[in-house]
């Protein structure tokens, strides 16, 4: 390809060519490093050195965008076949409810024996095993943001896409994803900021009794936390923050600004956001021709599968509304249900006991508490904010990367303040733990509803002012109804995954230091450090009921209000 290429470099390729090869020769040097020999119980250590940190900080930044990349190939795969198959979506929408209520720690004592055993004596099967923990906690919000977006694409483009005789590859590529790419990209962003809060978790993995620390800026908080090193956590802290505003500034924002041209409106919005990097690109020749080059083999790909020809008979001929399959799948659901719950029920019965199941259904109900007090009061905060900032994309630009940092840092670095304010001000563990729980799930209401602003049309907002619409008229009528659909997702995501942090936030540890505080997620934490199966297994089916419970009876009646 570099050989076709007969352009001649101008200075902005000469000014994009370190940066092309630095971040080449760091890829490449990290991956490498992810292969070398292992043997489980050989002694990983993990420096406290400051000096240490930008290597912890790319082996960290490579297996979080590497979980990005499963992420949004299970995204496309889950989105596509939920919103266009009705049966299927019976079934994988509460699938993916279970799965999100369910925490890191149930994750990674399923999957980190799997891993080792596929990669033997390498450290590639451990880099796995965190890599796949970062997934779940950025898999499922990008999913559901998808499915949402697609579900809410417009009659008459679906129209539109008919008359053109797209297939379904080609509505996909063509209309769906370009469709939900703003708020696609939003919820990427968080997803990103999700696998930092549970990096922790991810990095230091416990496996036959062994613990396993990866390098990485998880393992080496977490490593600081053991040790009480205040000033580890502090170098932590930057070097967190210069890895976000680089992964920003060289991924994110290229892409929220090439993704303006997908904004849904027939007039031109006041669209502020910029990008050096993107500017410098579209100004290298070079880069410039190799875009072009890529955009064209992409464009050959929409052929793949094309629309099938029209039958005009069987077009002509009734449709048959296939009643008894759907019947029959609506049974086969009954009967799994049944045997599930015969088999919860036979577990309970010979493995925990009745009395311990109803103390943890009690510990839920006290979590549950929890979490709806928090995200009714962090809705009331951060949907007017999130609107205010996604109408004034210039702010939005600005305000994109402290937002970022914010929705990524890893609450246990708020370990040793909240323990000193705790013990010393005498105040109640039961309540003062609780705001940790929504610390770093809030931002999925910010962020979701600043997408959904953000691609509010600018015709609507030039009418509601031709008509004269102010104050809380103006919200009520123009922008509350415009973003719920927005803040309906983010408010999934945030609940069950405020329900995840509580097995963080309800059981903290600084040094030889541990507040707990009554709930479900300190149950779950207390019997992953014992070890004992039965009750961990307990702890996460209860989540998961009380999870299912909320999205089946609260968060899936909304959603259907205003799909």
């Amino acid at each position: 390809m570099f050989a076709s290429i007969t352009t001649r470099p101008n200075r902005w390729d000469w000014a994009l060519l370190p940066l092309v090869l630095a971040v080449l020769i760091a890829v490449a040097y990290g991956a490498m490093q992810m292969a070398r020999p292992f043997v489980l119980g050989q002694p990983m250590p993990v420096s406290l050195d400051a000096l240490a940190l930008p290597y912890y900080l790319l082996r960290t930044i490579l297996r979080m965008f590497a979980a990005m990349a499963f992420s949004l190939l299970f995204a496309f795969v889950f989105a596509s076949v939920a919103a266009k198959y009705r049966q299927a979506e019976k079934i994988m929408v509460p699938l993916l409810d279970v799965l999100q209520s369910v925490p890191v720690l149930g994750f990674q004592a399923i999957a980190i024996a799997p891993f080792i055993a596929l990669f033997p004596g390498s450290q590639m099967g451990v880099e796995c095993a965190a890599i796949f923990a970062i997934f779940t906690s950025q898999a499922w919000n990008m999913a559901f943001s998808l499915y949402q977006s697609m579900r809410a694409v417009p009659a008459e483009l679906h129209e539109a896409s008919r008359m053109f005789r797209l297939s379904s590859w080609q509505r996909f590529w063509r209309l769906e994803l370009p469709f939900a790419m703003p708020g696609l990209l939003w919820n990427m962003m968080m997803s990103m900021s999700g696998g930092w809060f549970f990096l922790v978790a991810a990095e230091a993995i416990s496996v036959a009794g062994q613990d396993v620390k990866l390098p990485g800026i998880g393992a080496y908080i977490a490593v600081a936390i053991e040790a009480e090193n205040g000033r580890a956590i502090a170098c932590a802290i930057g070097a967190m923050f210069v890895g976000i505003v680089m992964y920003d500034q060289l991924f994110f924002r290229p892409l929220l600004v090439w993704a303006d041209k997908f904004r849904f409106e027939e007039s031109e919005g006041d669209v502020g956001r910029r990008s050096w990097l993107l500017d410098w690109v579209r100004r290298s020749r070079v880069a410039s021709r190799l875009s072009d080059k890529a955009w064209t083999l992409m464009r050959g790909t929409l052929a793949w599968f094309p629309a099938r020809p029209v039958n005009i008979a069987a077009a002509n001929k009734p449709a048959s509304r296939w009643r008894l399959p759907a019947r029959a799948a609506d049974t086969m659901l009954l009967v799994l249900a049944i045997w599930a719950t015969y088999r919860v029920a036979a577990f309970i019965h010979t493995e925990v006991g009745w009395r311990e199941a109803a103390s943890v259904f009690g510990l839920g109900l006290a979590t549950l508490t929890r979490v709806t007090v928090l995200i009714a009061l962090a809705s009331l905060f951060w949907v007017p904010v999130a609107i205010w900032i996604g109408l004034r994309p210039r702010y939005a630009q600005k305000i994109q990367a402290v937002a970022q940092f914010l929705a990524a840092f890893p609450v246990n670095l708020l370990f040793p303040v909240v323990v000193y304010s705790v013990l010393h001000l005498g105040l109640n563990p039961d309540i003062w733990l609780s705001p940790l729980m929504v610390f770093g799930t809030q931002w999925y209401i910010l962020f979701n509803v600043v997408a959904g602003a953000s691609t509010l049309s600018n015709d609507l907002r030039l009418a509601a002012a031709n008509l004269g619409l102010k104050g809380w008229l103006k919200w009520k009528r123009i922008y509350l109804p415009a973003v719920f659909p927005s803040y309906v997702t983010g408010a999934i995501t945030a609940s069950g995954g405020s329900w995840n942090a509580s097995i963080v936030a309800e059981y903290v540890t600084w040094g030889k230091t541990t507040l707990v505080a009554h709930g479900l997620g300190s149950y779950v934490k207390q019997m992953t450090d014992a070890g004992d199966f039965p009750r961990i297994a307990l702890g996460i089916g209860v989540m998961c009921i009380f999870v299912m419970t909320i999205n089946r009876f609260v968060w899936s009646r909304l959603y259907q209000e205003q799909v």
